[in-house]
This record gives C-alpha cells, structure tokens and sequence, in this order.
C-alpha cells in the first residue's frame, strides 16, 4: 500500500452507500482481507432497501420479457441466501388465481410475439403460457428446498375462500419473504465485525484522485483510498457528477414502487399473486402478523431529492386492483399506513417503467489513476453476487482473498432452515415470560442473538421501560450499541416494523428515552 504524505488514514476501498449494495460489498470486501470504509449519509437502508417488497424471488413476470438470466440468477440465489438468513427470511407459498382475462403488459416480449403468431388472443395470457412460466419457475434454479407448483381447486382450497366465487383455479408456487432493512443492518454488521468502519450520517461532500488514491472529503474530515465504490442507489448519478466530478455514459432510471397496508384481510400464511386486465401485477401478502401488505405499482420519479410518497391515485389503483379478487372490497378507508420507494433501475430505454430491467450494470472507471466503480440497478434478491461481481471487477487493482459468503450466516442466523420453531419454543422455555408472539418477533429479528439481548432477565420487568408492542429499554439499547439506532424513526420502522403498533404518545416517549440514552453516551 502507497504510504500517505500526511495523516489521513488510508483505506484499501470506500464504499458510498448505506444500502443493500453497499453494505453487501462492505462485507464481502471486508471478508476478504481488505481495510474498507462504508459511509451513509442518513439511516442504513434509509430509502429504497427499506421501501421493497421484501421478497426474494426470482421475478415471475420478468420471464415475459426474456429475462431469462436474470430470472436464472435469482432463482439460484433465493435458496443461498435462506440458508445464511433464516431468522429474517422464510419460505412463503404463493396463489396465483388464473382467469380468461389476464394479460399481458403491451411492452413484453412475449405479448409481441404471441400477437404476431395468435392475433386472436387478443394479449390474454393464455392458461398454458402461464404453466410453461411456472414449469420454468420451478427447474431454471435448481431448487432443493423450496416446493414446487400445484394447482389448487378454489371451490374446496381454503386459499379460495377470501377470493371472490368465479375464480375456480389457482397456481401455487415458492418464492421467500425477507426483512428487507435488518438484511442491510445485518451486512453492515458483519462487515464491521470483519474490520470494516461503518459511519452513518455523514455525506461524503468531494472525492478527487491524487497520485494513485482517492482523497475522500466528508466535510472537514478526509481520508484516502487507493479505489471507491459508488453504490449511492437513486443518488448515484449526482455522486459521478457533484462528488466525483466525472461524466458517465450509464443512466439512471428512477422508478417509484408504492405499496399500502390494511388491517389483515384473510388469515392463512400464504400470498396471492394478483394480474390485472392493465397487464400488470400485484401482491397481498401477510404483513407483520395483523397486516396485509398490497403491491406495487411502477411510476416515474423525477428527483431523487423529492421524498416518495403513495399518492392518492396510487393507493386508490392498489385498493381497486385488489377488490378485483378479494370478496371483500379494499378501501382507502382500510389503509393504514404507505410507503414509497424509488427503484435506481438502469435505464436501458425501455419504454415504461414496468419493461426497465432489474439487473444490474457495474461501471468501473480507472481512467484518472485511482479506480472508482459505479454500481447502477439491481434488485434485493441478487445483492450477494452483485458484490461478488463487484470485488471481481475490482480484483485487478487490490490484493485480495477469494469468493467467502455463499452459504456464510449473517449475524444471528447461525441455525437450520428450519429451526425457527425450535428456536422459539427454547427461548421461551429458558424465558418463561416470554408470550409465543414476543418470542416469535424476536427470534424473527435476531435469531440466535435474541439471547443477547434477553441476557439475565428473568421477569419483562428487567428488560426496563416498555414502550409497547414489547419493545423494552434493553432491545433499544441493543439497537442502539449494535445495530446503529439513533432516531425513533430507526427503531420503529427499519430495524423492524413497531411503528405499525405504537400510538403517538409512546412514540414520544421512546424519543425521550433514545435522547437521553445517547446524552449519556456521548
């Protein structure tokens, strides 16, 4: 490593970005030996890793439009990632009710060519198209753990009884819910613990090349690096240009995903997979525990700078898309919370913002002596082996260790697939006061490291003040020492969802203790 002419410190690779990306290539980095600085210039995962649908799947309806590689690549990668997480992700089953009216988005590939070769279809998405996708759902991956496809009689399946009675089959089929936020904490923590500095609120302000390294200005403070990953997700085209003072030939495309949450609207544990006559699609799926969660929608968006939020079109496309299936209609009345995220897709020149494609692009640039690689578009479900390909990119440029993650757990996650029943009923056993559902959530959340955060306890009493929905004054410590919780906002609505449960007034009281506990700390 060159030394340096003054007392900055010096950094093998720093990454820009408190993301899924970011984080994914922090660990990965760290893993492999090199000295790396992850910087965030707000919360980790505070925009779009905290905005999904918290699936990782392989992308049904990406088939339609030939994206056949990339439905490849993650459908391999939803089984690597379960085994390294199965605290914050798990199997979910998903209902596809078939009706003669679905069709296909106009943009697709495959409606093209089917209008071309049967004009009188009319762009229906005909019943043995729709088995040849899940037929192909089922065997592109490999999958070993997962189950495969069957149909289902909705007159008799109880998956039929929330459905209105003309829908008479469905297709079930495998894909996994993940805890989007706590995936980005949990990469972030590991890739600390292998070295790696994580900061968060600090903006990286300016990054010029001097001599072979990177002078990296975070305010008044600065350090080197000797290569720099732009991972800054819908900023990362204002990073090339304002940061990195660069020009670029990649684009951005921001697109605006919107999604609404009801009270719970059936009571089984599966999803529906919902197609509408427009050619798009959507998904109800339970939501943490009382909720059911309905998305997404694909919309333009301007200006990463402008916050997303669900507009009143949006949430009223999504309330009347669903009440097309459900028995009972879905009304605005019935939502009780939005959210918005802003997808940094790779403009590819795809016409609409459904057709823009999911995978990502890997920009590495070493024309001004230091190299710097911009990371454009992605998606949740194949952010290991985006890092993967990102440290490949970079391998020429920094001494470094092998491929290491596949199959490595994530803090926490150090127990079978299936071992979160076992997991909850010995929590509760060694925590009597434990209630079945606040064992589940914290297992759900912290898998094996619930017992750090539990320690000696042994009444609810010990674990401090109760802020409601069991929360208590030592699981916000916790967040707080470990998993870098500074605002309520944090704790509430990215290192898990107790926002859903908690009333103003304990809102306000646990920003009064978070304040004083970071007072005393400081």
């Amino acid at each position: 490593m060159t030394p340096s002419s003054d007392s900055d410190p010096i950094y093998d690779l720093v990454v820009i970005g408190g993301g899924i990306n970011g984080c994914g290539i922090a660990r990965d980095a760290a893993g492999r030996g090199l000295k790396v600085l992850l910087v965030e210039k707000g919360d980790l995962a505070g925009a779009t890793s905290s905005a999904s649908t918290k699936l990782f799947h392989g992308g049904l309806r990406y088939l339609e439009y030939f994206e056949i590689g990339l439905v490849r690549k993650a459908l391999i990668e939803r089984e690597v990632l379960l085994r390294a997480m199965p605290h914050i992700s798990w199997p979910m089953r998903f209902v596809l009710p078939y009706h003669k009216d679905m069709r296909f988005d106009s943009e697709t590939p495959t409606s093209r060519l089917l209008s071309t070769i049967m004009p009188w279809m009319k762009g229906r998405r005909p019943r043995w198209l729709i088995r040849l996708g899940l037929f192909l759902y089922d065997h592109l991956g490999g999958r070993k753990i997962l189950p495969a496809t069957r149909k289902l009689d909705l007159d008799h399946a109880p998956e039929g009884g929330p459905l209105q009675e003309h829908f008479k089959t469905a297709y079930e089929y495998s894909d996994c819910w993940v805890q989007d936020a706590r995936l980005v904490v949990l990469n972030a923590r590991d890739a600390e613990g292998r070295g790696a500095r994580v900061l968060t609120r600090t903006a990286v302000t300016e990054a010029r090349v001097e001599g072979d390294h990177w002078r990296v200005s975070m305010g008044e403070d600065s350090v080197r690096a000797r290569a720099l990953v732009n991972a800054a997700g819908p900023w990362a085209a204002e990073v090339v240009r304002d940061v990195l003072h660069k020009n670029t030939g990649a684009s951005i495309r921001l697109v605006r995903g919107s999604h609404i949450v009801t009270r719970k609207l059936y009571e089984h544990d599966k999803a529906y997979f919902f197609q509408g006559t427009d050619g798009r699609i959507i998904f109800a799926i339970p939501y943490e525990q009382d909720f059911t969660l309905i998305g997404t929608t694909d919309a333009e968006h301007s200006d990463p700078d402008t916050p997303p939020r669900c507009s009143e079109e949006e949430r009223d496309y999504l309330c009347a898309f669903a009440s097309g299936y459900f028995k009972r209609a879905v009304r605005p009345e019935d939502v009780v919370w939005t959210y918005s995220g802003v997808r940094p897709l790779y403009d590819d020149g795809a016409r609409s913002a459904t057709a823009a494609t999911r995978d990502y692009v890997l920009d590495l640039d070493t024309s001004a002596g230091a190299p710097v690689l911009n990371v454009f578009g992605g998606k949740i479900t194949t952010y290991r082996k985006l890092a993967e390909s990102a440290l490949h990119k970079l391998a020429a440029h920094l001494p470094m260790q092998g491929d290491w993650t596949a199959g490595v757990a994530l803090p926490g996650g150090d127990f079978p697939v299936d071992g979160v029943p076992d997991l909850i009923a010995d929590l509760r056993a060694d925590y009597p006061f434990l209630t079945q559902r606040w064992a589940r959530r914290l297992v759900q959340a912290y898998g094996t490291e619930a017992r750090a955060i539990l320690g000696e306890a042994a009444s609810a009493d010990d674990l401090g003040a109760d802020f409601g929905a069991t929360l208590t004054a030592r699981e916000v410590d916790w967040l707080i020492a470990h998993e870098y919780a500074r605002t309520p906002e944090d704790v509430l609505w990215r290192r898990g969802k107790l926002g859903l449960h908690l009333d103003a007034g304990q809102v306000a009281w646990l920003s009064e203790y978070m304040a004083r506990a970071q007072s005393r700390a400081a």
